[in-house]
């Protein structure tokens, strides 16, 4: 038990510091090209992000742990949301600007209604799923390029930080890409290896920990972005790499994974004789969200009350999970 704990904290470490690395070498190729920062941050970063969760999911559907896949990706969106997100705006909250917001906004939502229209009519995601899933990210990120290019780029002032990332060279950026990529694999692979023999050892279903303990670590990126990003003032870039990777999460990380191995929707708890996944999870990834979104897409700023309802039902969904 000792040693599957020291590899699965091990694999935690790797997926951050890798997450890390590709984020830089990511962002410093986009900045290079003069990419806008909120479309670094929903669409470069959100990838990079991401990609601990794709991994992940990826790895545990090819080994036959559809629980992990299907808890890790819907479980990342709460933890985004309910907790990294929350936490930023319960510090600092910020403006938005509602007409950035709007697509992934909407495309979150629409890939939504068609997971959860999947979940509840079949309860199995087929190949066919992840296909369609695929082609919405696609689509998305052809409709995020198209509006980068229509908007008008604002002038960047130059900081500290550009002129680091300007004496590096794009050799360095690519070889952080790469290094990143290669740490988040391996981490990946030790996380759903050891937090599965984890919870075989507890007796704890592997959808559970998948929804808490590997959502929670495969999200540590998101987090160490959204910190750094809240104390050097660019909100914009955390809000939107929240919202772009929960949005990937939904159509690149479940996408490839049920493409890779088709799963169903684990049945390892029941509330009122019905699947708790179809009676809790699913809403409060619905719920979470919209609390999030559309009040500010509305009145085009964060509140300070938004950040603190979410930790408590971050802390209530953990709570549940563990001990209802």
């Amino acid at each position: 038990m000792f040693v599957p704990i020291l590899l699965f904290l091990f694999g935690l470490i790797l997926l951050i510091k890798g997450g890390d690395w590709f984020v830089d070498g990511a962002t410093g190729i986009a900045q290079r090209f003069h990419v806008p920062e909120l479309l670094i941050g929903a669409t470069v970063v959100s990838i990079g992000t991401t990609l601990p969760e794709v991994m992940v999911s990826a790895t545990s559907a090819i080994g036959g742990h559809g629980e992990i896949a299907y808890g890790n990706a819907i479980g990342s969106i709460i933890c985004n949301t309910a907790l990294i997100a929350a936490i930023t705006i319960a510090i600092r909250p910020a403006k938005a600007e509602r007409s950035t917001l709007k697509i992934p906004v909407i495309f979150f939502f629409l890939a939504a209604a068609y997971y959860v229209f999947t979940a509840y009519s079949s309860g199995h995601f087929s190949r066919l799923t992840g296909i369609i899933l695929l082609a919405m990210f696609l689509v998305y990120m052809c409709v995020t390029i198209r509006q980068v290019k229509r908007t008008p780029s604002q002038p960047v002032q130059p900081s500290q930080d550009a002129e680091t990332q300007d004496s590096g060279s794009m050799a360095q950026d690519i070889f952080l890409l790469i290094c990143g990529a290669v740490l988040i694999a391996v981490g990946a692979n030790l996380l759903v290896e050891n937090g599965t023999l984890i919870a075989q050892a507890l007796g704890v279903p592997e959808s559970v920990i998948a929804l808490t303990l590997v959502a929670l670590g495969t999200s540590l990126p998101e987090l160490v972005t959204a910190i750094t990003s809240l104390a050097k003032g660019h909100g914009a870039l955390s809000l939107g790499n929240v919202i772009g990777a929960n949005l990937f999460n939904l159509v690149l990380v479940s996408g490839i994974s049920t493409i890779l191995a088709p799963f169903d929707i684990p049945q390892n708890k029941t509330i009122a004789g019905m699947n708790a996944s179809l009676v809790v999870d699913l809403p409060l990834m619905l719920f979470v969200m919209a609390f999030l979104t559309l009040p500010t897409l509305i009145r085009g700023k964060l509140s300070r009350f938004q950040g603190i309802v979410l930790l408590l039902i971050y802390a209530a969904f953990c709570l549940f999970q563990f001990v209802g």
